[in-house]
């Protein structure tokens, strides 16, 4: 883009001229850089959260565990499979999925899979989050697993949260732009849609899929809204959940309120925060 606006005749600047042209035209390479080590430093803060939280959560005593979804959660799964394979503990532990995604992942670690038929009481649920607020409100569901997510959490005595310092919010909008993801039947996504957006403002928009034609379906064959709430409006998130749940045609919503027990950040600096219900 830069280099084309140079060969159509746009004027450099006076201090790219001063740095040279070479500079100018490396600028985008210098941004992939840059955005490279901010991955790598997303990784490994959420490396850090996912394996303290299961080395003081996931013990002998813990005999069902839940495994939540997302990119976060990856790295809980590996230390487990450590702890069980390496270091040979934890070798009764029946892992719980929440989610196609954790399926397998429970598969490739060749960990104990078990499910909520035969495993309904689970003594800890380890998933991540897209945003929490100082009352530790969750927003979940932007991978889409939100319903299967939210089951496996409310079967666990203790559900805990693991995530990277940018899921870390006073309020629920100041990082997580995508608004709240809600689960619904196909034939009723238009006047759900219309019914959130009367009741609380905003816009409640049909998830669309990247590589295949048309909308998102989910692992139990439903569609996605994302509400896209009012930023700067404050929210009863547990009068709201309520609400848009009653709704007819709607399985579930991205918001988990009064779910989690603790959660648990990787920082940047490479320690970690833990936020207390």
């Amino acid at each position: 883009m830069l280099s084309g606006l140079l060969r159509q005749g746009v004027q450099r600047p006076r201090f790219i001229q001063n740095l040279g042209a070479e500079l100018f035209l490396g600028a985008p390479v210098l941004y992939s850089q840059l955005s490279k080590m901010d991955d790598i430093a997303l990784d490994a803060a959420k490396k850090t959260a996912a394996r303290t939280a299961v080395d003081q959560w996931v013990t002998e005593d813990t005999k069902i565990l839940g495994i939540g979804s997302g990119s976060t959660v990856i790295y809980a799964v590996q230390r487990i499979a450590e702890r069980v394979w390496k270091e040979g503990e934890l070798t009764d532990l029946i892992c719980v999925p929440s989610s196609y995604q954790a399926r397998h992942l429970i598969l490739d670690y060749n960990l104990n899979l078990g499910d909520l038929d035969r495993n309904p009481n689970i003594d800890v649920a380890i998933d991540g989050a897209d945003e929490v607020d100082r009352h530790m409100v969750l927003i979940k569901g932007g991978g889409g697993c939100l319903l299967q997510e939210k089951v496996v959490a409310s079967c666990a005595k203790h559900f805990i949260v693991v995530a990277d310092y940018t899921k870390n919010s006073i309020r629920l909008g100041e990082q997580w732009c995508r608004g709240v993801p809600i689960e619904v039947a196909p034939m009723a996504y238009v006047p759900i849609k219309l019914h959130i957006e009367a009741l609380f403002g905003g816009e409640a928009s049909l998830r669309m899929a990247k590589v295949k034609a048309g909308p998102i379906v989910t692992d139990n064959g439903n569609f996605l809204l994302d509400w896209k709430f009012i930023a700067n409006r404050e929210y009863d998130w547990n009068e709201v959940n309520r609400a848009i749940t009653l709704i007819p045609g709607v399985l579930e919503t991205g918001l988990f309120v009064n779910m989690a027990h603790k959660c648990y950040y990787g920082m940047a600096d490479g320690t970690v925060k833990v936020q207390n219900k």
